[in-house]
């Protein structure tokens, strides 16, 4: 059996940390995932229109392959700035990769954007983006609690016609292994069954954690595209997503969660990757527990645990948001959830 971890947040995975800062004016924000430790760490990417930072090095063949933090930000390419300021903590505080003796040590941050530059929030920053200084304090606020729903880079998200938001969750086996999932949803496609109010994710969810809400009756699903989908726009959708495990793992095992994991995208949207998102997972190791010596079987378990786990979160981010602006949320669209 799996079941929920005890905050059923990405933290519930020991040695991780998530902080968040918001900019109510923009209606937008920053999540940071951020390790007691460097943390082994791949990168996958679904979407048709990502945007990222530094994810070259995450590529099994690279260098480092361990990471300090990972930011999820809002506001599109801009939003590529807030690592820089995740960056500069990180500094002060003595992390990061030491490169030569008596050289500035580097904290090594990749990141991923979202679109809500169409919120209706200003935008009227001027020369100097918010991102940079969202990012230092959201990792300044970094702790084992956070908020859901209109949160760090959640803050500004649509999902389909509904407000999208940041979710988490965890999974704990039988045996001890503790996986977590963050997602940040911002979809053009849709995280409910045509006409109804339950969520695609429904058979993973833990304890009523996005509303309990189960089909009735046999629904005969049309297979054109969700009535309920976000306007199809180019660079203007995407979900982003962090998995954790404290399983030890090598990063060619990471990389095969990650693919697997991505599934969990599938599993909560409708329809999902398309040309219009930008979707990406990373995937992370705190490296606290060994495997059994079944590894194939263990990476494939840890994998479908993980899939589980975004679908999960996903739901939960847009169950737990609130309306802003014009874009009216889960509850208040179907009166409570």
């Amino acid at each position: 059996m799996v079941r929920a971890g005890a905050r059923n947040l990405i933290t519930d995975v020991a040695g991780l940390r998530v902080g968040q800062a918001e900019d109510a004016r923009v209606r937008t924000g920053v999540t940071v995932l951020v390790g007691d430790n460097p943390m082994s760490a791949v990168c996958d990417i679904r979407g048709g229109a990502p945007g990222t930072r530094d994810v070259a090095s995450l590529d099994a063949v690279a260098l480092v392959g361990h990471v300090d933090a990972i930011v999820l930000s809002g506001g599109s390419a801009f939003g590529l700035d807030a690592p820089a300021g995740v960056t500069s903590v990180l500094r002060a505080q003595g992390r990061g990769f030491e490169i030569a003796p008596g050289a500035p040590r580097v904290p090594i941050v990749p990141g991923a954007i979202l679109f809500d530059l169409a919120n209706g929030g200003e935008k009227d920053w001027g020369e100097e983006t918010p991102y940079r200084a969202l990012g230092a304090r959201a990792v300044e606020a970094a702790a084992a609690d956070f908020a859901l729903g209109n949160a760090g880079a959640g803050y500004g998200a649509v999902a389909g016609k509904y407000k999208g938001g940041l979710g988490s969750v965890s999974a704990v086996t039988e045996d001890g292994f503790t996986v977590g999932a963050l997602a940040a949803v911002n979809a053009v496609g849709s995280p409910l069954i045509p006409g109804t109010d339950v969520f695609w994710a429904f058979p993973f969810e833990q304890n009523g954690e996005f509303g309990g809400r189960r089909l009735g009756r046999d629904i005969a699903l049309d297979l054109d595209l969700p009535a309920d989908m976000k306007g199809a726009r180019p660079l203007e959708n995407t979900t982003i997503a962090i998995v954790a495990t404290d399983a030890v793992l090598t990063r060619p095992e990471l990389a095969r969660i990650a693919v697997m994991a991505a599934d969990g995208f599938a599993r909560a949207l409708r329809p999902v990757h398309t040309p219009f998102d930008g979707d990406v997972v990373f995937v992370v190791s705190t490296a606290k527990k060994e495997l059994a010596s079944l590894r194939a079987r263990e990476i494939m378990r840890l994998g479908s645990i993980a899939a589980d786990c975004i679908a999960r979160a996903i739901a939960r981010g847009v169950y737990e948001a609130k309306s802003l602006g014009n874009v009216k949320s889960y509850r208040d669209t179907f009166q409570g959830g």
